[in-house]
């Protein structure tokens, strides 16, 4: 879920109506990208699986913009950007979760200055069945319940969709679970949103990537598992979350995002190594500019993730300065 900082900006910007008017649209009020002069050199981001279709889709724009750039995309994990960011490695760092204390320091240790963060989309985090599963929503309450063997929420155990009221050949399944590995930002980010940061149990198929989860749900009519909404596909079904049991229930929708009402709402990041008060390598600046535009945002749509509102892009231009 945002912080309170984030959904202020949201509120001040006044998007939150037009959000729900135009879903997917791309804020009017974000400048179109300008090209600048100089570009070129190499270009490496290392981290987010979740990010590494968008990351891709953004790399392919801007080399048409400046050919001479070469941009290589590797997308393990959150958790390996601020190794690679430490050692050099790579320029730009995805992360679906905000660095660790820990991984702050590191960083800290080597450059003498902390990582800067760029948020540069909005994600629901989904929570998926298959398609043909008929439950109608859960709450993070029976989310931990599903997936957690320490139940940090409270509840009981659930083992079978029966227990979650399904019925008819399905209710006496046991629940196939699927998820994500530890170097993953969105097993962490699930891990103490939708756990309370309790253990997931041991029947937990770890995938190594977002697409394999959502493949493994879309074959498996008794299973669950939970990636960014923008690995959504046609054979599975994100289920509508309330943050309690028996609270109000929301849609992984980027009117509920803005608004806050969907509890697996977050930003998703870019870190850079940037000194305080000097200017980043021009390739990185611009890289993030595009990322930040008009054209960037569109494919953030089109990546089936949400856009940032005009507000938020301002907000993050401001961090490169």
């Amino acid at each position: 879920m945002f912080k309170k900082s984030l959904i202020t900006a949201l509120l001040v910007a006044g998007s939150v109506a037009c959000a729900q008017a135009a879903p997917t649209h791309v804020d009017a009020k974000i400048a179109p990208y300008k090209s600048a002069a100089g570009v070129s050199g190499n270009l490496g981001s290392i981290g987010s699986d979740s990010l590494n279709n968008l990351m891709t889709y953004w790399a392919e724009g801007f080399k048409k913009k400046y050919p001479n750039v070469n941009i290589q995309i590797e997308g393990k994990g959150s958790s390996t950007a601020p190794p690679a960011l430490i050692a050099g490695t790579a320029q730009l760092g995805p992360m679906s979760r905000e660095m660790k204390s820990s991984e702050i320091e590191g960083f800290e240790k080597k450059y003498g200055y902390k990582p800067t963060k760029i948020g540069v989309a909005l994600d629901s985090l989904a929570v998926f069945v298959n398609k043909d599963n008929p439950i109608k929503s859960l709450s993070l309450d029976k989310v931990d319940a599903i997936f957690s063997k320490t139940h940090k929420r409270g509840g009981a155990d659930v083992t079978t969709w029966g227990q979650l009221g399904v019925t008819g050949k399905l209710a006496a399944m046991p629940i196939s679970i699927y998820g994500r590995n530890s170097a993953s930002g969105t097993y962490g980010y699930f891990k103490e949103h939708a756990l309370n940061k309790g253990d997931f149990k041991n029947s937990v198929k770890e995938q190594p990537g977002s697409a394999s989860v959502v493949e493994g749900v879309a074959k498996d009519i008794a299973a669950i598992g939970y990636s960014g909404i923008g690995y959504a596909t046609s054979g599975v079904r994100a289920v509508p979350l309330s943050a309690k049991e028996g609270g109000k229930v929301a849609e992984a929708t980027y009117a509920n995002v803005l608004n806050n009402s969907y509890p697996m709402s977050r930003m998703l990041y870019i870190y850079v190594a940037k000194k305080p008060g000097q200017p980043l390598p021009k390739v990185v600046e611009e890289f993030l500019r595009y990322a930040l535009s008009k054209e960037g945002q569109a494919i953030v749509v089109k990546d089936g993730y949400d856009p940032l509102t005009a507000k938020l892009v301002d907000d993050q231009l401001k961090t490169l300065k």
